[in-house]
């Protein structure tokens, strides 16, 4: 289906709505162009463009193009900002049609239309309800990028996140004391707020050590703790070599104890052994 068209008049009465660019006598025909067209009409122009981009048709790079130079006479000749743009309308006329010929059978001639199309898009910026939902949007795709990169970082950036944290329970812990004061009901809430404070510092819990310099295990502590999803895996186990240890426990006790528990991989492993192991001893 052709995308929608605006009224080409309000172009000249000076009614204009959007700024637009156009191809002309584009080297392809018009159907394969308006496929294209339809998957950005009504995007964002940064999501526009990302869809493009990816795109493996041929009609995809002259779109692309066209996009590109809408955006730069709204910029330029109308003062937009170029993230507040999205795609108002965009379609694809058919151009004067070549004709060929190719010789055939018992004298005749086949026909060959090599056909050209006339592409346009138009641009305009957002309202206000929807650029606010678009900005926070490419907000918490930026922070979710940040998260990723974090979580896969150097032992530095690791540390780093475990200093901010002993930052944040010190924090709660002078402003519990500052509160209460110093009688016996005070210290038992302190206390209250050391033991919540202390499931998100790692490092401080019995039986643990933080990662060396280089993010390998301090001698004598084997199994790996990942503070975010509060899991620990053994030596062994189906995620132990892709997990990115941010502690480490010297045993299963100490890190059970820490409020650590073992993806449901290892309890279900755990229980097939304890089956055998019983089943092994009725036989006997």
């Amino acid at each position: 289906m052709t995308g929608p068209k605006l009224n080409e008049k309000s172009f000249v009465a000076g009614e204009r709505v959007g700024t637009k660019a156009s191809a002309k006598y584009v080297r392809m025909s018009a159907s394969k162009v308006r496929v294209v067209l339809d998957l950005i009409r009504g995007l964002p122009v940064r999501e526009a463009d990302e869809v493009l981009q990816f795109t493996e048709r041929e009609a995809a790079v002259a779109v692309r193009k066209v996009l590109a130079s809408a955006v730069a006479n709204a910029v330029h000749n109308d003062e937009q900002d170029a993230d507040e743009l999205f795609v108002l309308a965009c379609y694809a006329d058919e151009g004067p049609t070549l004709k060929r010929f190719t010789p055939r059978a018992r004298g005749r001639a086949g026909r060959i239309k090599k056909r050209t199309a006339h592409i346009t898009v138009v641009v305009a910026r957002l309202d206000d309800d929807r650029l606010e939902v678009v900005q926070a949007r490419m907000a918490r795709r930026t922070a979710a990028g940040r998260r990723r990169a974090a979580a896969g970082g150097s032992a530095a950036s690791r540390r780093d996140r475990v200093e901010r944290s002993r930052q944040r329970a010190q924090q709660l812990k002078s402003g519990a004391t500052e509160e209460t004061g110093a009688d016996e009901a005070t210290a038992s809430d302190a206390d209250a707020t050391d033991a919540a404070t202390a499931e998100v510092v790692p490092g401080e819990w019995a039986g643990s050590a933080m990662p060396q310099a280089d993010g390998s295990a301090p001698e004598g502590f084997e199994i790996k703790g990942n503070a975010d999803s509060m899991l620990y895996h053994v030596p062994g186990s189906r995620h132990y070599n892709q997990t990115i240890a941010e502690v480490w426990f010297d045993t299963v006790e100490s890190a059970e104890a820490a409020g650590f528990s073992a993806p449901g991989s290892q309890k279900d492993d755990a229980e097939s052994d304890e089956t055998a192991e019983t089943a092994d001893g009725e036989e006997s």
